[in-house]
């Protein structure tokens, strides 16, 4: 990079895009790029950290988990072809996620368009339905805009992936950048989100029995407890979406958990009785609505940036709009409200939140009673025994198999961050985004709660970003295979050898990477002491893989009871 009277020159354009990347504060990159190295080297002379990958699906997956945990832009670089189609998996986790992921690839020269050239293909036209913008850079003078825009993207609103492809021919080009770099678009802080007279604020000081439902969407902007004030003055049940999990606190004594598919009976017979569901910049999909827990005919408000967060199946005010403004609002009108005595007679909604709390956590001590009574480890003392073993500040990564969304369901495991797939659950997801989530927060315990499935589809990367980015503790479910399909496969009464999705009694998969601590846990009596050393080792940098065999029949209670097995 050199600097006249004419602007600054890049010898090339990879260059020039990293040096906006440092700009706008990237200190990181995952990924595995194919012959240009070109980029790796901007990169190093940039002092940007890179995580290099063994497969590309990973690589996004890392970026999106480096997003959502940091509210800032995971970036990814790959290069062309089946590079790109292999992607597509992570780009559509990012984009169900809300997850802020750069996508950098290279493509084939504009001038060889056509030709058959090596690894041709219209890469825009294959991720295009993926992304928020998508966009292939054929001319050097288009470098500068389209990376400006492309970050700028990236968060939004709303958040999501974007796809920059560089032609192999432009990549090479000298690039010349006449102005400063475009800074990133300030948002408007608008403060006029309308207190009284409108159908949202009459619904909220209207209610008597509502819920506050906690979206994905609200990740990054609970800081201050805005979430819970809201919760308290309205006397409101606080659930979360599975997504939504970590953005408030679980010690509130409002909290209920995670709705639909995951609540537990009380707190599916508290969400089955309200009058009112304020739904927070969330998605109510099918695990939310449909998942085991009667959904009340009551009025829904939503409150979204994204207009395709807005749900028209149900009645009820929707807002298209900050729904961190709209707590705030409404957190001042019900003020004024109690204020002037016209608000109140919401004590026995209360007390009924705290009866069903009550009943969560007897629930929840005798499945652990029963599980102590029970051969072998359970995934319940399992959870526990994570729980009692860890410090704060900590995330929980999880993949969304049949056994590990033990980990979804409160009061099982409480409080800490969290990092769960969207409802699309691609396999692996978690294995491969706690290393981003770790490189996000570094001073964070993280510990990927997973299944043996997904541990082999991510175990290259694991062994191959052990050495210098390490920390994670990995907590491998072992029941031989996927425990969600061997579970509809013996609903139909299908012959289990024939498909074999799960093999019970099968080893924990092989596992002798240099340099890693692993050990197959069996005894329960000896939990608590493996995980704190395992944690010990992650404090030092190092990556810890605990294998627990666990039995098929050890399903979470809200799926084994409400005898939801997905069609």
């Amino acid at each position: 990079m050199t600097g006249d009277g004419d602007g600054t020159r890049y010898d090339g354009a990879w260059p020039a895009v990293v040096d906006l990347l440092v700009r706008s504060g990237v200190d990181t990159c995952f990924g595995l790029p194919g012959d240009d190295m070109e980029l790796l080297r901007a990169l190093d002379a940039a002092g940007v950290d890179v995580v290099p990958c063994r497969d590309q699906r990973n690589a996004v997956y890392m970026a999106a988990g480096y997003a959502l945990q940091s509210g800032r832009p995971g970036v990814c670089a790959l290069g062309k072809g089946p590079a790109v189609t292999h992607a597509a998996t992570g780009l559509l986790e990012a984009r169900e996620s809300g997850a802020p992921v750069l996508l950098l690839a290279a493509g084939t020269p504009e001038r060889g368009r056509g030709s058959g050239g090596f690894q041709e293909l219209d890469q825009v036209a294959a991720v295009a339905p993926l992304v928020r913008w998508a966009h292939r850079v054929t001319h050097p003078d288009r470098v500068v805009p389209a990376a400006a825009k492309a970050l700028a993207l990236t968060s939004g609103p709303p958040p999501g992936p974007v796809y920059l492809e560089i032609a192999d021919d432009v990549r090479t080009a000298e690039i010349v950048r006449t102005g400063p770099w475009p800074r990133l678009p300030e948002p408007l802080e608008d403060e006029s989100f309308p207190l009284t007279g409108g159908p949202t604020t009459a619904a909220v000081l209207a209610s008597r029995r509502p819920v506050v439902l906690v979206g994905g969407g609200m990740r990054h902007l609970n800081a201050d407890g805005a979430i819970e004030g809201f919760a308290g003055r309205l006397d409101a049940a606080l659930f979360t979406t599975a997504s939504g999990r970590g953005t408030v606190d679980e010690r509130h004594p409002l909290f209920c958990g995670v709705a639909g598919l995951y609540a537990s009976a009380p707190a599916r017979e508290l969400f089955a009785g309200c009058d009112l569901v304020i739904s927070l910049a969330g998605r109510l999909e099918e695990t939310v609505t449909e998942g085991g827990t009667p959904w009340p005919p009551v009025p829904v408000l939503q409150v979204n940036i994204d207009p395709a967060g807005l749900s028209a199946e149900f009645p009820g005010p929707r807002v298209l709009g900050d729904a961190r403004r709209a707590v705030l609002a409404w957190s001042r009108a019900l003020s004024d409200a109690h204020a002037e005595g016209l608000r109140g007679h919401t004590e026995p909604w209360a007390r009924e939140i705290a009866v069903a709390r009550k009943a969560m956590a007897a629930e929840a001590d005798d499945e652990r009673a029963r599980a102590a009574e029970l051969p072998g480890v359970r995934i319940a003392e399992l959870l526990a025994a994570l729980d009692a073993t860890s410090s704060e500040p900590r995330v929980l990564v999880a993949e969304n198999g049949l056994q590990d969304m033990w980990s979804y369901c409160y009061p099982f495991h409480a409080g800490g961050g969290s990092i769960v797939p969207s409802e699309q659950t691609p396999l692996g997801f978690g294995a491969a985004a706690a290393i981003g989530v770790k490189r996000a927060a570094p001073q964070h315990e993280v510990t990927a709660f997973i299944g043996d499935g997904a541990f082999v589809a991510a175990r290259g990367d694991i062994a191959a970003t052990a050495g210098s980015h390490g920390g994670v503790l990995y907590v491998v479910l072992c029941n031989g295979g996927y425990g969600w399909l061997d579970a509809q496969r013996a609903r139909l009464g299908l012959d289990g050898e024939r498909y074999a999705f799960a093999r019970p009694g099968t080893p924990p998969p092989a596992f002798d990477e240099a340099g890693i601590h692993h050990r197959v846990l069996r005894d329960k009596e000896a939990l608590a002491d493996e995980l704190r050393t395992a944690r010990e080792v992650c404090a030092q940098g190092g990556t810890a893989v605990l294998m627990v065999p666990v039995d098929p029949d050890d399903i979470p209670p809200p799926i084994r009871d409400a005898e939801v097995i997905p069609q």
